[in-house]
């Protein structure tokens, strides 16, 4: 039993579970124990509509003889709708070269969100055991964005994702069946994650983890995550149209030669980006999945 002295302390969510939180404790009343202790939430956050998560950084209180009660949650410099998390640094999507096969537009959208809420997004492929990556690694890292090829039956490759993820608050990502679980034990073997086999019949696995929770590890916290279906993904996050352009990283070099300054890089004339993807300085499969993400914005009205 954790003694909990009357007062409060400042700490970080690492699970919730249907109305208790988990929270690590970082200083205040608790000292820097680093305590995890389970609290309740104040009633007032659904009222405005705030639902605390994990990496939430909060306040909590503690009176005599009370329970610890989350009394404040500090703003947040990101959040994810799906799975819920606060102040991710960086996020690592995993996707196995086979069973089941990368899907290119999901994989376009999750790092199109990462880059809308200015998290930093690394890229893992694992299975390689049994399929080669092809295209996909120049694809990504030729924009800029941290790609690795993990083998995690050997462990080959998995000190680049360690430089990565170090001293971070990071998430991991990924389709159910592609291995996520399987990489996190090779990276921290202390962890024991469960992890499951594909199925034939359906080609994916069946999702292990069940919640997001975090550990403490690498000098920062890591979270795990459910896996998830293809369409989980339309609940994931909503890109406005206008905001679209700016979460494709590769744009950028050419929209400013446009002629409209609201250049939508759909079928207007002059539209640099367009001509860029036509004379293959912009991946094909990348300009597709922006054109199909930019359908999917147009039927959604600003409000939602």
């Amino acid at each position: 039993m954790i003694f909990i002295p009357a007062g409060s302390f400042d700490g970080k969510i690492i699970k919730a579970v249907g109305g208790i939180y988990y929270v690590d404790a970082l200083s205040g009343a608790m000292g820097d124990k680093g305590e995890t202790v389970k609290c309740a939430a104040r009633g007032i956050f659904r009222l405005d509509g705030i639902s605390p998560c994990a990496g939430d950084n909060v306040r909590v209180e503690v009176g005599d003889n009370s329970e610890p009660v989350i009394a404040e949650i500090y703003e947040r410099k990101n959040y994810l709708v799906r799975p819920p998390l606060a102040n991710l640094d960086g996020i690592v999507f995993v996707n196995s070269c086979t069973q089941p096969s990368p899907n290119r537009f999901i994989l376009d959208k999750l790092v199109a969100i990462a880059d809308s809420k200015g998290i930093e997004p690394m890229i893992v492929f694992t299975k390689i055991d049994l399929k080669d990556a092809g295209e996909l690694p120049e694809i990504y890292s030729s924009i800029g964005i941290s790609v690795c090829v993990v083998n995690n039956m050997s462990g080959g490759g998995g000190e680049a994702v360690m430089d990565f993820i170090s001293g971070k608050v990071i998430a991991f990502i990924g389709n159910s069946g592609v291995g996520k679980s399987s990489l996190m034990n090779l990276l921290f073997p202390s962890l024991s994650l469960e992890t499951a086999h594909i199925s034939k019949k359906l080609g994916r696995g069946r999702h292990t983890t069940r919640q997001v929770e975090m550990y403490k590890l690498a000098g920062g916290y890591i979270a795990d995550t459910p896996g998830f279906s293809t369409v989980d993904t339309e609940r994931y996050c909503r890109i406005p149209k206008r905001e679209l352009d700016g979460a494709f990283r590769e744009f950028g070099e050419f929209s400013g030669e446009c002629a409209f300054s609201d250049c939508a890089h759909v079928k207007e004339k002059g539209c640099a980006v367009r001509a860029a993807a036509e004379a293959g300085k912009i991946f094909p499969s990348r300009y597709e999945s922006y054109l199909r993400m930019y359908e999917e914005a147009a039927k959604i009205n600003e409000w939602e």
